[in-house]
């Protein structure tokens, strides 16, 4: 068992080392922050969604945001599109699990809001025509993603991608990175 623990630390390790070397990756999280923090400077939300443990990162990242991170703060606004069950289920019965997310976007979303969507695979329908529908209304758009960054990674302005095919390695990155965003969020803003 101290083996695989072991093992399972140095991965993270290894794979949060690779962060560090990617130079695009962290450009990226600055700018989506600097972006992030326009947004809520100008009166804008962010509007986030994810499924399974993604969808809670999403929450964990909407608590930071409208409660605080670090500082004592005002609060800012952020829609966590998987958090409501009665209208996610009421979607996914009318208009199929694939518009969950795109249906609520497009009721949430006004010209410069933020959208970030958060997929392991970079594939999750659902999250990739939120992000569509985000684009539509004129929302900045981006997404934490996995692997190569999938359909959505092509999609979105901004992709953060954790270039790893372990969701629980992605994960650990992704929950570090909302982390770092809040962080800097803080710092442009207080």
């Amino acid at each position: 068992m101290n083996k695989l623990i072991c093992e399972r630390i140095e991965d993270s390790i290894r794979l949060k080392q690779s962060l560090l070397e990617d130079r695009e990756l962290l450009k990226t999280v600055e700018d989506l922050a600097v972006e992030i923090a326009r947004c809520l400077k100008s009166g804008g939300k962010l509007v986030l969604c994810g499924n399974g443990g993604s969808a809670s990162d999403a929450l964990h990242f909407a608590g930071e945001i409208v409660g605080r991170f670090q500082r004592e703060r005002s609060p800012w606004p952020a829609v966590v599109l998987n958090a409501d069950v009665a209208t996610m289920t009421a979607i996914a019965n009318d208009y199929g699990y694939d518009e969950v997310f795109a249906r609520q976007a497009r009721g949430h979303l006004t010209p410069g809001d933020v959208f970030i969507g958060i997929s392991t695979s970079g594939n999750s329908e659902n999250v990739l025509r939120a992000a569509m529908v985000a684009e539509e209304k004129g929302a900045v758009t981006s997404a934490l993603l996995g692997k190569d960054g999938g359909k959505i990674g092509k999609l979105v302005k901004y992709p953060i991608i954790v270039r790893d095919d372990v969701t629980a390695r992605v994960q650990e990155c992704h929950i570090m990175l909302i982390h770092i965003l809040c962080e800097l969020v803080e710092d442009e803003l207080e």
